[in-house]
């Protein structure tokens, strides 16, 4: 990596030089500048919607760049080890998408774990590809899914040798790891593509004892999800390709769905952050880990919590873990972790990532301090002391193996009709269903609902998750296929 390189921020600097030019704006946006709008430049200031601007000659075009952002991809091509990286300014879920239409269309199969985020079927249903679910080990302590198994992927493969590609998360929300080389080993040596989701592993580029990136790896695309542990601006993300994939290809792909007024402010934040993790990532990240490491002795020592980390690693369905994810087991003290989180915010002003049926996460990345941790610890402890109780009659299991009957996009667009939510187990769901976060569906369009499922959806509403999905905003009722299971 040439650090005189990666010092440069060109589209930044071209902002820069836009912004003491004085131009007089008779293009969009219609706020001009913010002089239309001044309860806008109250909230954000003048510097910013200053720089909220449109695309021209001097600041390139994010549909087919050829100057600043050009050069803004080629920085982030280098400091994340790929042959070329794309500025996405739809979020982490539009390069997930972009990921999958580049390599799947119509009746073609695509190997994945099933505990997928829900934009990476959102993408077979765009495309019409088929999915063949590999369903991961669930840790029946924690209730959480895994990581997929080699011999799994391996099973997948032989059974399926007319797939394209095998999808991987590295990591899971959770931060548990495949065996990322060995799967691509595995899935080059049948012809196949591997397509990494790496929402949560933008670290591993720019850190040392941590899992293996995608690009490290020899995955042929990953999603990286920049404003997440790189410190960019929400809704900012990078889509990465390796050698093999045409870079004109997935462009044309990516325009297909990503808006043609890319934000600045977007593209901006991504090339700063880009030059700050590739100047200082290393020694950030190493913080990072300090700080997780010394929050989960703290909240272990509490008792009744179990903050897991690399003692879970068991060389297979987790191959690795990442140890800057704060994962606390919350079951123990009778409490869903979707009622410590709720308890964390109302009482203590205290916001983490999420919380599910067993347990909470809190990110910590590069903006965390020492003194911002230890008050999550006391709180934890304080919410012990005060809330403690007996678990029984808690469910634990985060993860029920899906019956898949239609693809993805057969479901999606059949004939349907809406049932009341208790008169639709054995039918066939045509809508998603999940907690948001982490956006991994309960029930996805071409499964079939079983009392099991409807039992957790339930209960997840009971314990105050915050559900999505559905039409029915309230899930109440489902959409289900005309017709039954057939």
């Amino acid at each position: 990596m040439s650090e005189l390189n990666q010092e440069r921020a060109p589209i930044y600097e071209a902002l820069e030089r836009f912004r003491k030019m004085r131009v007089v704006p008779f293009d969009v946006p219609g706020h001009k500048h913010g002089k239309g709008n001044p309860e806008l430049v109250e909230l954000l200031g003048e510097k910013c919607v200053g720089i909220d601007v449109n695309s021209m000659k001097p600041l390139d075009n994010l549909c087919h760049p050829v100057s600043v952002i050009k050069e803004a991809e080629e920085l982030a091509a280098e400091a994340f080890g790929a042959a070329h990286a794309f500025l996405m300014v739809g979020g982490t879920t539009s390069s997930v998408q972009s990921m999958v239409l580049s390599c799947c269309k119509r009746g073609d199969k695509i190997i994945m774990p099933r505990n997928v985020h829900r934009s990476a079927i959102n993408a077979l249903v765009l495309c019409g590809a088929q999915p063949v679910y590999v369903n991961p080990d669930v840790d029946c302590r924690l209730g959480i899914s895994l990581g997929m198994r080699l011999e799994q992927v391996e099973a997948a493969i032989r059974n399926n040798p007319d797939a394209v590609a095998v999808f991987v998360n590295n990591p899971t929300y959770y931060g548990v790891c495949s065996d990322l080389r060995s799967i691509v080993k595995l899935a080059h040596e049948h012809g196949m593509l591997v397509l990494a989701d790496e929402a949560h592993g933008t670290h591993f580029y720019f850190g040392d004892g941590l899992p293996v990136s995608a690009m490290a790896a020899g995955a042929d695309i990953a999603a990286v999800s920049m404003h997440k542990s790189g410190g960019s601006l929400t809704q900012s993300s990078f889509l990465l390709t390796g050698p093999g994939v045409s870079e004109g290809h997935v462009r044309q792909i990516i325009n297909l769905t990503q808006t043609t007024s890319g934000s600045y402010l977007l593209l901006s934040s991504l090339d700063i952050s880009r030059r700050n993790l590739a100047l200082r990532g290393k020694r950030e990240f190493e913080k990072v880990i300090g700080l997780a490491e010394y929050a989960r002795e703290e909240i272990n020592n509490i008792g009744g919590y179990y903050a897991f980390s690399k003692d879970l690693v068991n060389g297979n369905s987790i191959f690795a873990f990442d140890r800057t994810k704060l994962s606390v087991h919350t079951l123990e003290i009778g409490l869903a972790g979707i009622e410590v989180y709720d308890i964390l915010r109302d009482e203590y002003d205290i916001q983490i990532e999420f919380g599910d049926i067993g347990n909470i996460l809190a990110y910590l990345s590069i903006g965390d301090r020492r003194q911002e941790v230890e008050r999550l610890v006391s709180a934890l402890a304080e919410v012990k002391r005060r809330y403690k109780k007996d678990r029984a009659g808690m469910l634990s299991q985060e993860y029920i193996d899906p019956k898949v009957v239609a693809t993805p996009q057969e479901a999606f667009y059949a004939p349907k009709e809406s049932l009341p939510l208790e008169q639709t187990a054995g039918r066939i769901c045509s809508e998603f269903v999940m907690c948001y976060p982490p956006g991994i569906p309960i029930l996805a369009p071409g499964e079939e609902i079983t009392e099991d499922i409807l039992d957790y959806i339930v209960y997840a509403k009971e314990k105050g998750c915050s559900m999505t999905g559905p039409e029915d905003a309230g899930i109440r009722r489902l959409n289900v296929l005309k017709g039954g299971t057939e």
